[in-house]
């Protein structure tokens, strides 16, 4: 099957016309090829800025296709190894490698927060509007122990902001980016505008979206329509080895559809800053930073689809999360290297309620007063070590605190809700334990022209709160859009992988590739089970309660035991001066070591393969991407199949003049209808997609970009 995947794949993309050329296909295409220095980032970068970084990925705004969905999710799912779960046009979560959600560590500018709703409506890279980013910095493999813990990858997402000003007076600055595309009617438009001295700097970002109903082969996707709006300040100060910065945001998401989900975005409110120091001291080096971020959550099922016909049906969803962070950190000369060693401590407060806007003594407290804490330590060295080695190397521990209110419920809910209330309180509704992670990664030079990369790990993650204290049968299961009823489970244990990496980078001349495979095996890895030994029998009370909301087999998070390994890679030829192909390749499978089962929700194997033409002031892109079925699925969760499916883009941009770009291009050129193996269940019955069909993706689909830098 791989090779008639590949075969095919290959026809599609060189049997283009002889005019068009493809380029910059994927994420990780370059010029020049990648720095022989192993890459511990990848780093994307989407303003023009070319950081003098060795060994990072480098990709400038008209490497990334204008007629992209809105989400900066997407922009990581062009990496090697990563795919994105589309819930929507803001809701979209990053995979890596078979794990996705909590499992990655994802920050914005370095500030982890929590996410407002169970079903993460709002992601972290939610909060990284498209015109605002300024690059996504990606670890590669594993994410180090001094960003904190992570069983997977991890992802910064750096805004955009005004540097401090090397030479004499002020200098001002800006970066504006404005985007429009054609599958959903949408709009995008905002930037940084800034000044800046030697020692202050101060800036502005603001941001607005909006988009109607997504266009597909199949039909129109019925409430898919999205609007955000961003806004905030950042300002430095700066004197001699001392700098100190300050960045406050503030992030209104409007009605926003999200057709896999039960209900839809009414509103998301959410405020967040952050105030960071760092100064030499000789020969130590502090850093210090303090982090805040408060977020308001409102969904409902009725405002974006059909409104259920009896008023009693009719839900709305009030969610709450405050997220506090405070670290410190000392780096200096050590061993021949440099040691970092830190603490750090991160707290959080969740609240979700069930109502009824159209009776006042209808709620319940589905996840009540759920505080968090976790208080962690870490050493990091990074030097040279014997034999041409070079390493990271890393240890953490961290103590965990959660702990749960007392569940309510209205007067107007049924009884048997109120039971499961009443045995949840009734039950233990604290937890706390100890994790430790360990990361070793290594490379070193086996010759002039390769780089051998090896990585071994011990990641944790500990269950979230969804998980542990979920005490109603609800549709919330942290993003999976699955359609599937789950429960959580208060004695969940921790997960941890066992990792192991190897890899290399090489390039001869004008060729390059950057291949990886790689194993994981995960203890106690959470994954929804059936509730119980008899699914579809109705004998307890979760089931009844699951049943009264349609779903007579519900799940419930549960401990199990898998693996995932697979391999993925980066390669690309310059055949001339002008012309250039590239591709990257992800393959991952995992399983579940204790019953046999696939693994649920894995993305299948893919292959982007593209061929450019760059002149002076101007290029144009020709891209293929193909996905293989996905056949190994969960039988246990009877998770259906999907087929292969090939999409072809096209695109291009021009460089009018220094500081002023256009891009443009057509996405899904051949107006092929997919459909991603990701992608949630429809639950929105105002679509011209089947209720319980696996959302299409879009279909033809132009865009434009216009960036104005200076």
């Amino acid at each position: 099957m791989t090779r008639i995947f590949l075969a095919r794949t290959s026809c599609a993309v060189f049997a283009v016309p002889a005019g068009m050329a493809l380029a910059l296909s994927p994420a990780l295409a370059q010029e020049p090829a990648p720095a022989l220095t192993p890459a511990l980032t990848d780093v994307i970068t989407i303003t023009g800025q070319r950081p003098d970084t060795a060994g990072t990925d480098r990709i400038d705004p008209d490497t990334l296709p204008p007629a992209s969905v809105p989400d900066a999710t997407r922009l990581v799912a062009r990496l090697p190894g990563a795919a994105g779960l589309s819930n929507g046009a803001l809701s979209g979560q990053v995979q890596y490698r078979g794990l996705a959600g909590a499992r990655i560590n994802i920050r914005i500018d370095g500030q982890n927060f929590a996410s407002g709703g169970p079903n993460l409506m709002d992601p972290p890279l939610h909060y990284a509007p498209l015109p605002l980013v300024a690059r996504m910095e990606v670890d590669r493999g594993v994410s180090p122990v001094s960003d904190g813990p992570g069983l997977a990858g991890g992802v910064d997402a750096v805004l955009k902001s005004m540097p401090f000003n090397d030479g004499p007076g002020l200098r001002t600055g800006y970066d504006i980016t404005l985007a429009a595309r054609s599958a959903d009617s949408s709009y995008a438009a905002g930037g940084m505008a800034g000044i800046a001295s030697d020692t202050l700097r101060l800036h502005m970002l603001a941001s607005h979206e909006s988009g109607g109903d997504i266009e597909t082969a199949s039909g129109t996707i019925g409430g898919s329509e999205h609007e955000r709006s961003v806004w905030g300040i950042g300002a430095g100060w700066r004197s001699g080895a001392h700098t100190l910065s300050l960045d406050l945001r503030r992030n209104e998401t409007g009605p926003t559809g999200n057709p896999p989900f039960a209900m839809d975005i009414r509103y998301i409110d959410t405020d967040m800053a952050r105030l960071a120091y760092t100064g030499d001291f000789d020969t130590i080096r502090l850093e210090l930073a303090a982090g805040w971020a408060d977020v308001a959550h409102a969904m409902n099922n009725y405002d974006l689809r059909p409104a259920p016909a009896m008023m009693m049906a009719w839900r709305e969803t009030l969610a709450f999360a405050e997220t506090r962070t405070v670290s410190a950190a000392l780096a200096f000369d050590a061993m021949g290297g440099e040691l970092r060693t830190g603490i750090d401590r991160a707290s959080s407060d969740h609240d979700v309620t069930i109502t009824n806007p159209s009776n006042a003594g209808f709620y319940l407290n589905s996840l009540p007063d759920i505080d968090i804490a976790r208080t962690g330590a870490f050493i990091e060295w990074t030097g040279g070590l014997p034999a041409q080695w070079q390493g990271e190397l890393g240890l953490r521990a961290d103590y965990h605190e959660t702990d749960a209110g007392l569940a309510s419920t209205g007067p107007a809910v049924p009884a048997m809700p109120g039971m499961l209330a009443m045995a949840f309180n009734a039950g233990d509704r604290s937890w706390d334990d100890t994790t430790l992670d360990a990361v070793a990664r290594l490379w070193r030079p086996v010759s002039e022209t390769a780089t051998l990369r090896v990585t071994l790990a011990r990641k944790t993650r500990v269950p979230t709160y969804l998980e542990r204290f979920a005490w109603l049968p609800t549709a919330a299961s942290g993003g999976l859009a699955d359609g599937n009823t789950y429960v959580g489970d208060v004695d969940l244990r921790p997960e941890t992988a066992w990792i192991a990496e190897a890899g290399f980078d090489w390039q001869s001349g004008s060729v390059y590739a950057r291949p990886t495979v790689f194993y994981r095996r995960v203890d106690d890895y959470i994954q929804g089970v059936p509730f119980d030994a008899t699914p579809g029998v109705i004998d307890t009370p979760v089931e009844m309660v699951s049943n009264m909301n349609g779903d007579p087999t519900p799940l419930r998070f549960a401990n199990t035991d898998a693996e995932l390994y697979g391999f993925d890679a980066d390669f690309g030829w310059r055949i001339d001066a002008n012309w250039r192909l590239d591709g990257t390749l992800s393959w991952v499978r995992g399983e579940r070591r204790d019953t046999g089962d696939d693994l649920y929700r894995i993305a299948p194997p893919s292959l982007r393969l593209g061929a450019s033409y760059d002149a002076a002031d101007w290029s144009v892109t020709l891209e293929t991407l193909a996905v293989a079925e996905q056949d190994r699925v969960s039988q246990t969760l009877g998770e259906a199949e999907t087929p292969g499916h090939v999409l072809v883009n096209a695109y291009g941009r021009w460089a009018v003049r220094p500081g002023v770009e256009i891009a443009a291009g057509v996405d899904n050129l051949l107006d092929q209808p997919w459909r991603d193996h990701l992608a949630g269940y429809n639950r929105n019955a105002g679509s011209d997609i089947a209720l319980g069909q696996r959302l299409p993706g879009n279909g033809i689909s132009a865009g434009i970009r216009i960036s104005l830098r200076g």
